[in-house]
């Protein structure tokens, strides 16, 4: 299987005149299809490795490869380019748009990316929701549905544009167990239908383990890698 995603000699430092390096020459590559976790104490250096996979930082050395091309000498347009087409975020905090309703959330990222709605994009919003089973509050807005249903919607939301990965980040650190238990089991029937790929960081040994590769990073280096 192909590697989507590779991250070459990454090196984290902040700072310039009190330098702290978070993370030290990490080197990892994810398949296409996979369903990855990623564990590690608070500080451990997770969130910060998700932003540099995601584009949404740069590290201070190393490459950055996503789908065969190297963001490495690309520009802030280029990468939120590639973001859009390429990577689907699901956060902690659901981020949904309040004076919104469930459809147009998960509409939002098309909207964003194409100026305009489409028949094909419409339908599978309304598919996508159906999937994560919130077909009978579609049209709440997003304050009318519990935290739950929320976490769902910001699903169906990073699947809108068909991303090639899936990026979590502490998906369901807000949610009880049951509606925790829930969610996986939706990201891991996701995974199966869809073929995207998965990394998510979780600080739950039970929900790693529903993974097919769990690793752990300590101190800004991997410390373990297990495939199932």
């Amino acid at each position: 299987m192909a590697n989507i995603l590779e991250l070459n000699n990454i090196n984290k430092i902040y700072g310039d005149k009190i330098k702290t390096q978070v993370l030290f020459d990490l080197n990892l590559s994810f398949e296409e299809s996979s369903f990855n976790s990623i564990i590690g104490a608070s500080g451990s250096g997770k969130s910060t490795l998700m932003n540099i996979m995601g584009t949404l930082d740069k590290p201070t050395s190393g490459e950055v490869i996503i789908d065969g091309l190297s963001t490495a000498n690309m520009n802030k347009n280029q990468l939120a380019e590639l973001r859009n087409e390429t990577i689907g975020f699901i956060f902690q905090f659901h981020y949904l748009l309040p004076e919104f309703t469930v459809f147009e959330n998960v509409m939002m990222p098309f909207l964003i990316k194409n100026g305009r709605d489409t028949k094909e994009a419409i339908q599978r919003a309304n598919d996508l929701i159906e999937i994560v089973g919130l077909t009978k509050v579609r049209n709440n807005k997003a304050t009318d549905i519990s935290g739950g249903q929320q976490q769902r919607a910001a699903i169906a939301r990073a699947l809108i544009n068909n991303p090639r990965i899936i990026l979590g980040d502490e998906p369901t650190g807000n949610l009880d167990s049951e509606s925790t238990e829930t969610v996986y089991n939706l990201l891991k029937e996701i995974n199966r239908e869809f073929k995207s790929t998965f990394i998510v960081i979780t600080h739950d040994k039970k929900v790693a383990e529903k993974a097919d590769r769990i690793l752990e990073i300590t101190d800004g280096k991997i410390s373990m890698d297990i495939r199932a």
